[in-house]
């Protein structure tokens, strides 16, 4: 019995840090809402932001808002890691077949994050994408592609010059892994070069879907 209540428990924390990672409840969600949705008591919820702030987790605002914490930042950014090895060797395969700089990029809060580049080894002339760029969702097409999954869209998504003159992008999202948010693309020269990949850049989100599920 006790074992149960505590995978319960357990649920129900996650179930509230789920909810305050979806991209509409940035700015949080009273005890009053989380509780409702979660179809618990206000006592439970209260139970439950009070040990996951304990962990950092959350955050409670001057206005009784429950935010994500940054403890959260800390679990994702022990993730990278592995998110880094599962799709490196998909990207270099993808850069290799197309000649196009390949990438992967996340959701980091309100931008989009280069979290892998690979660029072709055969190319004499291909695109610089810097690990680490940062960039607004609606400029360039792996941005774009994160807000197109979020819609649950699964088409590719075409960008031209708008992060960098002359340069080409197309991207998709990654399908289905469970609190990632995130896009596969090539980035190329000319716009042909790009929109002719589109089915190899698709097959290589989902391959990265595979590798992290």
């Amino acid at each position: 019995m006790a074992e149960q209540e505590t995978s319960q428990t357990l649920d129900r924390g996650l179930a509230v840090l789920d909810l305050l990672a979806e991209p509409h409840h940035a700015g949080g969600l009273s005890v009053t809402e989380l509780a409702r949705r979660l179809s618990v008591g206000r006592t439970v919820i209260y139970r439950l932001v009070a040990t996951l702030a304990a962990r950092g987790y959350v955050i409670r605002t001057p206005d009784g808002m429950v935010r994500l914490g940054m403890g959260v930042s800390r679990l994702s950014a022990a993730v990278r890691p592995m998110v880094r090895a599962a799709a490196r060797p998909i990207l270099r395969e993808l850069a290799e077949a197309t000649g196009a700089t390949a990438h992967l990029t996340l959701a980091e809060g309100e931008e989009a994050l280069a979290l892998v580049v690979v660029e072709p080894s055969w190319t004499d002339f291909h695109v610089a994408y810097r690990v680490g760029s940062r960039h607004r969702f609606d400029q360039g097409a792996a941005g774009k592609a994160i807000l197109a999954g979020r819609a649950g869209s699964r088409d590719p998504v075409t960008s031209d010059g708008e992060l960098q003159a002359g340069a080409h992008g197309l991207a998709v999202p990654v399908p289905g892994v469970p609190g990632l948010e995130a896009s596969v693309g090539v980035v190329a020269l000319g716009t042909g070069d790009t929109n002719r990949h589109a089915a190899q850049v698709t097959r290589a989100a989902r391959q990265v879907a595979a590798a992290l599920s």
